[in-house]
Formats: C-alpha cells, structure tokens, sequence
C-alpha cells in the first residue's frame, strides 16, 4: 500500500476535462487538497465543485499555461488556499491535428506555448513551493507520440511531448538537492469526452490495435500519476511510465492476431 497523500497539496493544470480531470479525482479521493487549473473558469469551477460533492476538497483557478503572470498567480493561489505546494501534475496540452503542408506557423507556436513553454512555466512558478515541501514531485503528462510513435497532423503536437522529457531529464537533475523528483506518464489511447464522441466503431477499432484490448481510462492515468506522487517513488526521477495496455509493443496488427 502506497503512503497516503491525505492533505498534500496538489496542483493539475489542464484539469477541467479530460486526463487532467480524471488525474484531479484519483487525487483527490486519496485525500489531497486539488487547484483545478484551467483556462475556461467555469469548466474547473464544474470540475472543482463535481470533486467537492464526492467528498473531497478541490477548488478552481482559471489560468493559461503559456503566461507567466498566470502561473506565478496559480503557484500563490494553490499556497494561499492549501498551505504550499507539494505536487505539481504539468498536464496541460492541445492537440489540434493539421498535416505539415496545412499547417499555419501561428497554430505550431500555439501548441509549442501550451504543451512546451507552459511546462516549464507551471513548474518554475511552483518551484519555491516545491522546495519547502521537502518531498516535491512533478508529473508531466506526455505521450506515446512523439517520443515513441507518430500520427499524421500531430508533428507540433509530437514534438512537444518529446521536448517534455528532454526537459524533464535536465530539471530532475537540477531539482534533485531540494528533494524533488521529476517524472513522467506517457498515456496511449485513453478515453475522453472527445474521444468518446468518435463513435463506438472507432473506439472499437482502436482497441483492436491494443494487446489488453481496450481503451485506457483517466483513473488509469491517475493511478500512475500518483504512484510517482508517493513516498515510495522518492527514489525514482527522470524517469517515464508507458500506459497504453501493450499498444505500441506489436511490430504490426498481424502480430496480435498471432498471439
């Protein structure tokens, strides 16, 4: 059994829908305190109060992950609120799908300041938080694309999650005297509000492609992320957690079919 995070102070940004979402909930059912942080204020604020009438304790705050002025007042807001900061989950992302040759420079700065700039925003706001803590842990949420796989209209998307881990291997080393572990989740196909509204044929499709044959869900996610959130994790940094039930494993669709 992992050491609870019962009133730990937690950060997810991005977490309003989706992985960032479900990342809040698991959190939040283990006792800690959740910053729903997300751009649209009335969505966290939905996200905030669904966790409140579950029994847990969660509160919103409406910010964009790209400005620094946003994140230095998320990292106050979350010390005000809940006394610190002890974890920090960097979720926040886009994934608009636009080939190369489609593709406007302004929609590739648009994900690069999202997904790239706003990692290291979130975590440099909350770093003089995480050092008081003396236990402090990231958990970025990346992806099996980019530095695993790749999927046509994703290549600013791709590579981003790939930026994230070169960062992520460069900060544990640097944050490693305060006590701070930096790691990440690499989530596979996981079942969201979008995903969800593709049809019952595309997902069926998809877990075709997948050796545990189905989807991922957010508590899937959730779960990891709090694994690398937990006292028994201290030990582990700079590290990543593949959770995509086997997908990119086969070399090919046959290979399944011959298991």
């Amino acid at each position: 059994m992992l050491s609870p995070v019962q009133g730990k102070s937690v950060i997810v940004t991005g977490a309003s829908k989706g992985i960032g979402k479900g990342i809040a909930q698991v959190f939040a059912r283990h006792g800690a305190k959740i910053l729903i942080v997300g751009r649209n204020g009335g969505d966290a604020e939905k996200a905030a109060e669904e966790i409140n009438q579950n029994g847990g304790t969660a509160s919103a705050f409406s910010a964009d992950v790209a400005k620094w002025e946003d994140m230095t007042a998320m990292a106050e807001a979350a010390a005000e609120r809940h006394g610190g900061i002890d974890i920090l989950c960097a979720n926040a992302g886009v994934y608009p799908q636009t080939k190369m040759e489609e593709m406007d420079p302004a929609e590739w700065d648009q994900v690069m300041g999202t997904n790239l700039r706003g990692t290291f925003l979130s975590v440099k706001a909350c770093l003089p938080h995480l050092k008081k803590s003396g236990e402090g842990r990231v958990i970025l949420t990346s992806s099996i694309t980019g530095p695993v796989t790749g999927f046509p209209g994703w290549s600013h998307y791709g590579a981003t999650k790939c930026g994230q881990l070169g960062f992520m291997r460069t900060a544990c080393m640097e944050l490693a005297k305060y006590g701070i572990t930096v790691n990440a989740v690499l989530p596979g196909n996981i079942i969201t509000e979008g995903l969800a509204d593709l049809g019952e044929e595309y997902l069926r499709t998809m877990a075709e492609s997948i050796p545990l044959k189905r989807l991922g869900t957010v508590d899937d996610i959730g779960n990891a992320a709090l694994f690398l959130a937990s006292k028994e994790a201290g030990y582990i940094t700079g590290q990543t957690i593949i959770v995509d039930g086997g997908q990119i494993v086969p070399e090919s669709l046959e290979a399944l079919q011959e298991a």
